[in-house]
């Protein structure tokens, strides 16, 4: 037996030798060693260090076991510099690269530290808190080391994969293991927006924004988030696909400063195995449509309450945030094939993919000084201030965009729909206004949140 393994050494010296020089081709140079990838991948993977003023109120009785509770944090506004390490990737020679939002964004000042020790200063070109991605710009950087982006409907689970960072600031640091899972909602992460690649490859604090690469060495996803219990990694780990980050990079290139996505105009839910019995389905799986809005691409196909989408792209949809994510990387101005059951029927539709009109005109107001809610920012309902403010679908309405410094203190927060002041329907931001200037000593508020409504009130 001891004579055969060292056989077995001396037939495999020739492979351990052009693993050396060149990125493993075979299953034997791959069990041999990853250093020949980590090698031509690890230069392009970058630490960032990002700090961000923030205003901080710290009660005067924080100390008190007993008023602490009562008082909460009531003391003066202070600011405070906060600090966040994570990772990036850089994705072209003139300095073009990607890291998370909750790494980079609202940074005052961006520090990126290469490999080699070199150091450059960067900004923020592109974020999107909603997506979690950032792209950035090197300021004088010029033939950096780069990833490639590797198509996602490529990847499949199983995959040998490496996770590149610098996690708990240690320095850079590779793991590796597979890809576990495609097609994740980004329930389990509590980005219900989020569509992401799982592996097993350990992920710690710190690799954020990190490379997740295959064996030819492309970028596959950007490492943004794990599932655990104890902060460590426990083998859950989530990459964003690379699909997306190359929407991000054009839009980018293209000058974009707000990250734009193809308006669907509908709402919708996963198909159970109770309301595929209800829909006459013969199995679970797909998109069952349950909202559609005037003038939405979905309904100007065809398309409608109770129709069940299966597919887009030629890929399989059984959620809402795979259909916006299939949607949000074929880009505005692209047309999509969607496969759709309507009362038991199968038929197919191409569907363009546009930005959200701006109809009915939002008619932004903000409330000025004299009045009761002074810089309070509302504005109409309409399919462009949904999607600016990330807002689910509503009919009609006037949304508060920005809650100034009294509104918050009454309980009003952004995002809520003003239905009635002081029992006066609001339809239009001009009512907001009418309703509060003739206002008295006591003001009532009925607001749309999430679905319920919410009754405050307040005495001037």
């Amino acid at each position: 037996m001891f004579r055969a393994l060292i056989l077995s050494l001396f037939l495999s010296a020739p492979i351990a030798a052009a693993a050396q020089s060149t990125v493993p081709t075979s299953q034997a140079q791959i069990s041999l060693s990853f250093a020949p990838l980590v090698r031509d991948a690890a230069p392009a993977v970058v630490n960032i260090y990002a700090k961000r003023i923030v205003e901080t109120r710290v009660s005067p009785f924080a100390s008190d076991p007993f008023f602490k509770n009562f008082f909460g944090d009531l003391g003066p506004a202070r600011p405070r510099v906060q600090n966040s390490l994570g990772s990036g990737v850089i994705l072209s020679r003139d300095g073009f690269m990607v890291s998370n939002y909750h790494v980079v964004g609202g940074a005052s000042d961006i520090r990126v530290v290469l490999k080699d020790r070199r150091e450059f200063s960067a900004e923020v070109l592109l974020g999107d808190k909603a997506s979690d991605l950032a792209i950035l710009r090197l300021k004088d950087a010029e033939d950096l080391p780069f990833l490639s982006l590797r198509d996602s409907n490529t990847v499949e689970v199983g995959e040998l994969t490496l996770a590149i960072g610098n996690p708990f600031g240690v320095g850079q640091t590779v793991s590796s293991g597979i890809i576990s899972g495609l097609a994740r909602s980004g329930a389990v992460t509590g980005n219900e927006r989020g569509y992401f690649i799982q592996t097993d490859a350990p992920i710690n604090p710190g690799n954020s924004g990190g490379a997740l690469i295959g064996m030819d060495g492309a970028l596959i996803g950007v490492n943004t988030a794990i599932v655990t219990r104890s902060g460590g990694s426990n083998g859950i780990g989530f990459a964003i696909p690379a699909a997306l980050v190359d929407q991000f990079v054009t839009q980018a290139r293209a000058g974009e400063t707000r990250f734009r996505r193809p308006w669907a105009g509908m709402g919708g839910q996963t198909v159970d195995a109770d309301l595929a019995s209800s829909l006459g389905l013969e199995r679970a799986g797909g998109m069952a449509i349950t909202q559609v809005q005037e003038g939405s691409p979905f309904a100007a196909v065809g398309l409608g309450v109770g129709d069940v989408i299966v597919a887009a792209g030629g890929r399989e949809v059984n959620s809402p945030s795979e259909m916006l994510y299939y949607m949000t990387v074929a880009g505005i101005g692209a047309e999509i094939d969607v496969r759709a059951i309507r009362e038991g029927r199968v038929a197919e539709y191409t569907v363009a993919m546009i930005g959200p009109p701006d109809l009915p005109p939002r008619e932004d107001v903000t409330l000025g000084e004299r009045d009761v809610l002074q810089g309070m920012k509302v504005a109409n309902v309409n399919p462009a201030v949904l999607s600016e403010y990330q807002l689910p679908i509503l009919p009609e309405g006037v949304v508060v965009l920005e809650t100034g410094l009294i509104a918050p203190r009454v309980g009003v927060q952004r995002g809520d729909i003003l239905r009635e002041i002081d029992g006066r329907k609001i339809t239009v931001p001009a009512d907001v206004v009418q309703a509060l200037s003739t206002a008295r000593r006591s003001v009532s508020l009925v607001v749309e949140r999430g679905g319920q409504l919410v009754l405050l009130r307040f005495r001037l």
